[in-house]
């Protein structure tokens, strides 16, 4: 734990925030002071959490040595001291029963934190801290793919809303008889991107299809991108003569998705064919705020992604949404089961994944991508 959580650099990258603090000049620039402050609040509440932790462990190994010693002297030197239901069922002092019901209950809250702690030391990447931007398509297959796609949109916004983050629809494009097109949305709260970070890629459905009159099982494929929403500013310099900015009006059904203004705004990046579109906001300045911000989080990927310097040198890749290319499968029939093809980890209650349950998945792309080494569960 010493090695995986490094406290002596955290502590020096914290004394070395707070001494920017002391400098006379220093809040005169109140956006880098921001920033500054809330680093140091990150990493006081890191330390802030190891100690904890640390202390919690220190107390229940000491707790342990004289629960053994009492049991020892209470003339039960034959149990072994890992076989705890043995000794509950055996011990008829209340006071040592006490204490070891204490030391269960500890040790199970113990190892929350700790794996917590764990996951959180995970997200140490650049914009790992940042909200997340997801945009879900359909692979080919018209209603099938679309409705897919849908079911996705659902099992993200379940889970965001159990984690405790907030979505906002952006961009919306229904399908034409059922299912969606299209939708780009929100995630914010707190490392969004470096929770969600692990969800891109291509997800596959197996299913008995609902649209199929003779009841044939399905295969469909649904891409998810996730970016970083940036909201400081970045070495990302955009010439205005680059881009195609269209308005239209909100499309959809009625309710949220409708607009009768033309509000909605397309931006097309023309060198790299990189196309954003927004139409969650009644203001055309505002959508087309958002819309820019959603550009850049996606020229940012790009470029670094390509490990190039200039905008002008970047080449937009398109991933095929198709057989071979998918992160995930999610099966739910012959058999039902929910697999991540890099991680090996999987589980049969795909019902309870499609209702929001990812964690599993989220913590174990973390420590994967971290080791690099594939876990089976």
């Amino acid at each position: 734990m010493e090695i995986l959580f490094d406290t002596a650099k955290l502590e020096s990258d914290l004394q070395s925030l707070e001494k920017q603090t002391n400098d006379p000049n220093f809040w005169n620039d109140s956006s880098n002071s921001g920033k500054v402050l809330k680093q140091i609040n990150k990493l006081k509440e890191k330390l802030e959490n190891y100690k904890k932790v640390k202390s919690t462990l220190e107390y229940l190994l000491e707790l342990n040595e004289i629960l053994y010693s009492e049991i020892e002297q209470n003339g039960n030197k034959q149990l072994e001291k890992d076989d705890i239901s043995i000794i509950l069922s055996n011990v008829e002092d209340k006071d040592i029963c006490s204490e070891i019901k204490e030391i269960i209950s500890t040790t199970n809250s113990l190892e929350k934190d700790i794996n917590k702690l764990e996951i959180n030391t995970l997200l140490s990447g650049k914009y790992d801290a940042n909200n997340a931007i997801l945009t879900l398509h359909p692979g080919a297959g018209g209603t099938e793919a679309q409705d897919w796609v849908q079911m996705l949109y659902r099992m993200y916004t379940r889970w965001a809303n159990a984690n405790g983050y907030e979505v906002k629809e952006l961009d919306y494009l229904p399908g034409d008889e059922a299912g969606i097109k299209s939708v780009t949305f929100l995630v914010s709260g707190e490392y969004a991107y470096g929770y969600l970070k692990g969800e891109m890629g291509v997800h596959r459905l197996v299913r008995i299809s609902p649209f199929d009159a003779g009841g044939r099982r399905h295969t469909s494929f649904a891409s998810v991108e996730v970016l970083p929403e940036i909201t400081e500013d970045t070495d990302i310099e955009i010439n205005p003569d680059d881009l195609r900015i269209d308005t239209y009006r909100s499309s959809g059904a009625g309710g949220q998705h409708i607009n009768k203004t033309s509000s909605a705004i397309r931006i097309t990046h023309i060198p790299t064919n990189i196309v954003v579109t927004c139409q969650s906001e009644r203001s055309q300045i505002q959508n087309r705020e958002t819309a820019m911000k959603m550009l850049k989080s996606k020229l940012l990927n790009l470029k670094e992604k390509e490990n190039k310097e200039k905008i002008e040198d970047l080449k937009g890749v398109q991933m095929d949404i198709a057989w071979g290319s998918q992160i995930r499968s999610y099966v739910f029939c012959p058999y039902t089961m929910v697999k991540d093809h890099r991680t090996n980890y999987e589980v049969g209650n795909v019902q309870a994944v499609m209702d929001g349950d990812l964690n599993g998945f989220i913590d174990s792309y973390l420590k994967w991508s971290k080791t690099g080494h594939t876990e089976n569960k």
